[in-house]
């Protein structure tokens, strides 16, 4: 219930810390207004909103992880939704005013000591961290003593408008049985080979008339004819000069990679005595206890124990024991620095000797790449120069590396291996440009750069029937078997016998399926047409997916509520019933309550504090 009204408890006490919004009461939001509006004589202060909507921004960036601007903010309607929450919180504020509700001293004491944002080391009311959170919000005690005093009175008015309020046992009873309730059924699907005849040859009047009609289906996408100059990191690589003393000094940057010596995956569990890790030694070579028992029974985890990846001298003096194991085991006890332990080899890695003549060719692609990059990167300011100056593309590809080409490009349209439409970069360009735009040179997610002209735009075309004539009538076809196949199902839904001659369809029975389950092989449907059915040996059609599915209802099994998961689901029906009423009630009367006290808002000041809202 507290979603609907501003609180002063939740935003300061349990958020603003964490937030970090200090300032915000220190500078004027409105532009010189110290309010965005009122209801009646309560106001509703510049400093508030602003608040208010920055806690917002800053929740929904912690939520996804990403940055949040005004812009999107109001895209989303967040200042409108901030608004009103403060709308009603000032008119419960007002109300309480009027009717003279209020509560003393010790409730706003209590309410502060048990804030947890107030609590220190041991858990308990700090005094020092209550005033270092009011110096951040620039509240006094008694300012902010006064916001809670008048926050608690408007939970009271709350409380009392829908604390009242229980579901009707009744609703919570149909519901749960609705939800609960299962019913079994049986079905098959309909296929090309069980029709009577198979599809008729279309002739060509008849596959042009297709073709007319589902236009849609046989028409061209927009196609953009584009020009383009573009150079890749890959695409200069091989024009790059490396002498060896690079390479030589890109495999010493990168030794770890071509020289690496044996290394073992290891666990060491260490003992209190010789005797305890002796006797595990035993256990575990006569089989009778793994070694990751004794990690458990230590009360540890198995990955506790794990040392990872380790070469012969990261274990000191216990190195040459591990490592003279030819193959994965346990080994020790051995002394270490912990004391007495034993050691569990999982996995030995072979060693790396990649010696620098072998690693050359590899060495040379990737350095090739990197230095092409940093030269693209070096002579960006050239190419725009050029671009600037009024070159054309033509011109540009003959006065530097960049290469030029053209492409027919539409939305939607899979690029081929190692076009530039394989580039996120492009497509956006290529979308939004306009014959009017001058090329711009922009970056690739490689390191590479490109610009593009857009010269010419051909609108949606639809394609002619000669071009598409085998398309028309293979979907055709796949129509004409379709509405066969409704038209034999239509059939047999009236009947259960089988045709003279024929043998009886086979049913896939399916028992004991609820409103949230599935039917396997069958469409997503057929669940709900299941549970749309009325009487048990009733038979429905589902067309979906471009399948045909005779559905049949076996029997219908009414929910029992008596069991333990069933009271778990009519409790959360309860609950939820009861949370949806108590929010309604409490929506209508603030409503009234704004009504009859009159709302007024300064959009003036809301767009001054939106501007400096960043």
């Amino acid at each position: 219930m507290r979603t609907h009204g501003k609180s002063t408890i939740v935003w300061v006490l349990m958020g603003l810390m964490v937030l970090g919004l200090g300032g915000f009461g220190v500078t004027s939001f409105s532009g010189g207004s110290t309010s965005i509006g009122s209801v009646g004589d309560t106001t509703i202060t510049a400093d508030d909103y602003a608040r208010a909507l920055r806690n917002q921004m800053n929740a929904y960036q912690q939520q996804t992880g990403q940055p949040m601007s005004m812009a999107q903010a109001q895209a989303m309607g967040l200042p409108q939704a901030v608004q009103s929450q403060l709308v009603t919180a000032a008119a419960l504020e007002e109300q309480a005013r009027r009717i003279g509700v209020a509560v003393g001293d010790e409730k706003v004491r209590q309410t502060i000591l048990e804030a947890p944002a107030f609590r220190g080391p041991t858990g308990s009311f700090d005094r020092a961290a209550y005033a270092e959170v009011l110096r951040r919000e620039n509240l006094s005690e008694a300012e902010f003593e006064r916001e809670v005093r008048t926050d608690e009175a408007r939970l009271l008015i709350q409380r009392a408008v829908a604390g009242g309020v229980s579901a009707p046992e009744a609703a919570v009873e149909t519901t749960a049985k609705w939800i609960l309730e299962r019913r079994d059924v049986s079905w098959r699907e309909l296929t090309a080979d069980m029709l009577p005849a198979p599809v008729a040859e279309p002739d060509e009047e008849t596959l042009k008339a297709w073709h007319s009609a589902n236009a849609d289906r046989f028409t061209a996408p927009e196609l953009r004819k584009i020009t383009y100059v573009w150079l890749t990191p890959e695409i200069l690589a091989p024009e790059v000069q490396l002498d060896e003393a690079a390479l030589r000094a890109a495999y010493d940057a990168n030794i770890d990679e071509y020289q690496r010596p044996e290394r073992r995956l290891v666990s060491r569990l260490v003992f209190p005595s010789a005797e305890e890790a002796e006797a595990a030694k035993a256990q575990i070579d006569a089989g009778t206890a793994p070694f990751e028992s004794f990690v458990i029974q230590r009360g540890l985890q198995p990955e506790d124990a794990e040392l990872g990846e380790v070469a012969q001298a990261d274990l000191g003096a216990a190195g040459e024991a591990v490592f003279g194991l030819e193959q994965p085991g346990v080994v020790g006890p051995l002394q270490t620095d912990l004391g007495p332990a034993l050691f569990s080899v999982h996995a030995i890695l072979d060693p790396v000797n990649i010696p620098f003549e072998e690693a050359q060719q590899d060495l040379r692609a990737e350095a090739a790449l990197d230095r092409a990059a940093r030269t693209i990167e070096d002579r960006m300011a050239e190419y725009e120069d050029l671009l600037a100056g009024g070159a054309t593309l033509e011109q540009v590809a003959e006065e530097t590396e960049l290469q030029l080409g053209t492409i027919e490009w539409s939305a939607g349209a899979t690029p081929e291996e190692g076009s530039i439409a394989g580039y996120q970069a492009f497509r956006d360009r290529a979308a939004e440009a306009t014959e009017a735009d001058f090329p711009e040179l922009a970056s690739l997610d490689d390191g590479g750069v490109f610009a593009l002209r857009l010269d010419e735009i051909v609108p949606p075309t639809l394609r002619p029937f000669e071009e598409v004539r085998d398309e028309v009538e293979a979907d055709w076809r796949r129509a004409e078997t379709h509405r066969q196949l409704l038209a034999l199902a239509a059939e047999q839904r009236l009947t259960t016998e089988a045709a003279e001659g024929q043998p009886a369809p086979e049913w896939t029975e399916v028992k004991d399926i609820t409103r949230d389950g599935w039917i396997e092989n069958a469409p997503a449907d057929a669940v709900a047409r299941a549970f749309a059915m009325a009487e048990p040996g009733e038979i429905e059609i589902v067309d979906a997916d471009n399948r045909v599915i005779l559905l049949r209802l076996d029997s219908v099994d009414q929910a029992d509520l008596a069991g333990e998961d069933a009271q778990r689901i009519t409790d959360a029906v309860g609950d939820r019933l009861e949370q949806s009423l108590q929010s309604d009630l409490f929506d209508y009367y603030a409503r009234a309550v704004q009504r009859e006290a009159g709302i007024s808002l300064d959009q003036s000041a809301i767009n001054a504090i939106n501007a400096q809202v960043q």
